[in-house]
């Protein structure tokens, strides 16, 4: 059995998602015009593709447009928006996996790239007319619950399809992080439900706050803060979708009170933290 929320904020915007309990993939529908997304990221892979209309997003610091067609293929930890930049919107459907989901998966299927949490997509849209049907048959399957065999055939048949969009690791070729940035990041994983100021920041990188802020930026793509709040909604995610409730989640994860954490949830996924709650558990707050 899946379960389902919908959003009507607007008569331009609307959100539906289903979630299958026993893979826990969810499948989301949803139509916005103008804004739809501030950046965030998400601990699962993100697999869709584009309805109706022109959907615009920024991805690995590239502005993407997707139209009816292409495929949108987003790992794991990978910062993105949203927005539509035309009259009318657009409409798109997109899965979330989990990375334990397709670990296990590949390597049932004997697909050693996706083996691991570091797999990366060659391009963020492809205009493959197969995968983006592949993408559809296991949307479909979660979306309305088509049952076990369709949901089991159609993933199987999803993930042969996207072992042939992964980047080559091994030409694949990265600077070192600077050994400031990376200290920063790890204290503010380490202190993610406190109250870190950005002078203990810079005493840790060894360098001053303007040039602190700067060198992470340029490393990870947004400010200290950013990261933080991503940090924090990710975690906020998971805690709410074992069954805890917004005001607990709040106070576990760091945010001021409950009010703070829904409002960053919102802006990040459409969706109050009730809401994802009731998804996950089908339990209202």
């Amino acid at each position: 059995m899946t379960y389902a929320t919908v959003l009507n904020e607007h008569r331009d915007h609307w959100l539906a998602a289903r979630r299958d309990p026993e893979t826990g993939i969810e499948g989301l529908r949803a139509h916005f015009s103008g804004h739809a997304y501030d950046p965030h990221d998400h601990d699962d892979m993100l697999i869709g593709y584009t309805e109706q209309g022109v959907q615009r997003f920024q991805c690995h610091q590239s502005l993407h447009t997707s139209v009816p067609g292409r495929a949108i293929l987003i790992e794991p930890g990978a910062l993105h928006d949203g927005h539509a930049p035309e009259q009318g919107g657009f409409t798109y459907a997109m899965l979330y996996l989990p990375q334990d989901w397709v670990e296990h998966a590949a390597r049932r299927l004997d697909l050693p790239g996706l083996h691991s949490v570091e797999a990366a997509f060659s391009h963020t849209l492809v205009d493959d007319r197969v995968l983006v049907d592949a993408i559809q048959g296991a949307f479909f399957s979660i979306y309305h619950n088509e049952g076990r065999l369709a949901r089991d055939q159609a993933l199987d048949h999803l993930l042969t399809q996207l072992s042939g969009q992964l980047r080559d690791a091994a030409a694949t070729h990265h600077l070192p992080a600077p050994l400031a940035a990376l200290r920063v990041r790890d204290l503010l994983h380490e202190q993610m439900d406190g109250n870190v100021g950005l002078d203990e920041l810079a005493s840790a990188a060894g360098i001053d706050r303007f040039r602190l802020t700067r060198l992470f930026k340029r490393t990870f793509g947004t400010s200290p803060h950013a990261y933080l709040v991503r940090l924090r909604l990710r975690a906020a995610r998971q805690l709410l979708a074992t069954g805890h409730r917004p005001a607990q989640v709040a106070a576990m994860v760091g945010f001021a009170d409950q009010s703070h954490l829904g409002r960053w949830f919102l802006r990040a996924y459409r969706m109050t933290p009730a809401a994802y709650r009731q998804l996950c558990t089908n339990v209202p707050d």
